[in-house]
């Protein structure tokens, strides 16, 4: 068997696999940020060439132009150091994340209120800016709803008023 001394290995191009591969993983960031939605995508510090590349994919709508494009995107990418964009997209899924929590901490608020009238003292206590009147007419007319089978529009404009006082 033939030994490698290390420092000889470190001269070698990378294999064809591992060139496949830190292809396949340029790709899959450049798909990730089709993903984006416009103003997602105008915040962050793209060079300008991939930037025009993303945008102009989201408007194809053939099947093969998108391939097309998407594979240009990925030849885009080889030119780009993907360092700052994996940390900015981080950043991104990172306040989706917020976002959800926030959306899910609502959402609890919410089923409180509308099932414990308790819930009414605390939701004011933690925000003395609400409206008290407004809160309890929703909560009777969500109810209501609810009760009657109705489309859930007191709901719907009270979880409104919960994320307004957030």
């Amino acid at each position: 068997m033939h030994e490698h001394d290390e420092e000889t290995d470190d001269h070698l191009p990378p294999s064809k696999s591992q060139r496949k591969r830190d292809v396949e993983a340029l790709q899959a960031l450049g798909r990730e940020l089709t993903q984006l939605s416009k103003d997602q995508l105008k915040k962050m510090d793209l060079p300008e060439n991939l930037l025009v590349a993303v945008l102009e994919y989201q408007r194809i709508t053939s099947h093969s132009a998108m391939r097309r494009q998407m594979q240009y995107i990925g030849k885009v990418m080889r030119d780009a150091d993907p360092e700052p964009i994996l940390e900015q997209l981080a950043a991104i899924r990172g306040e989706s994340a917020s976002a959800k929590a926030e959306f899910h901490a609502l959402e609890r608020w919410r089923a409180r209120l509308l099932e414990d009238d308790g819930a009414v003292t605390e939701w004011l206590a933690a925000h003395p800016g609400s409206d008290a009147q407004q809160i309890r007419q929703l909560i009777r007319n969500a109810r209501k709803e609810a009760e009657l089978g109705k489309p859930p529009k007191s709901s719907r404009e009270l979880f409104r008023l919960l994320r307004e006082a957030e």
